[in-house]
């Protein structure tokens, strides 16, 4: 446990920004899971809408530092490589 004010306060800090980090990563998961759901649902139209939504999500939460820019990169690109099967099947 934190002995001097200073160190409670970090910890105090420290778990509330765990939290909304937390929250920030479910936020993206989830919009990558409709994304998903979207494209095997098979609406191009729908499914697009719900890629640039999720899309969005992943580029402000690198931007954030919350997770590492180059994963999102690869999240984005595995969506985008879906869409583009979909829309020419």
């Amino acid at each position: 446990m934190a002995n001097t004010p200073g160190a409670r306060k970090r910890s105090r800090q420290s778990e509330k920004r765990r939290q909304h980090n937390s929250a920030l990563r479910s936020k993206l998961r989830t919009a990558l899971q409709s994304a998903r759901k979207a494209i095997a649902a098979g609406d191009k139209a729908v499914a697009d809408t719900v890629v640039r939504n999720a899309v969005s999500v992943a580029d402000r939460i690198a931007d954030k530092n919350i997770v590492h820019k180059n994963t999102v990169a690869r999240y984005k690109s595995k969506l985008a490589a879906k869409l583009k099967a979909l829309a020419t099947a």
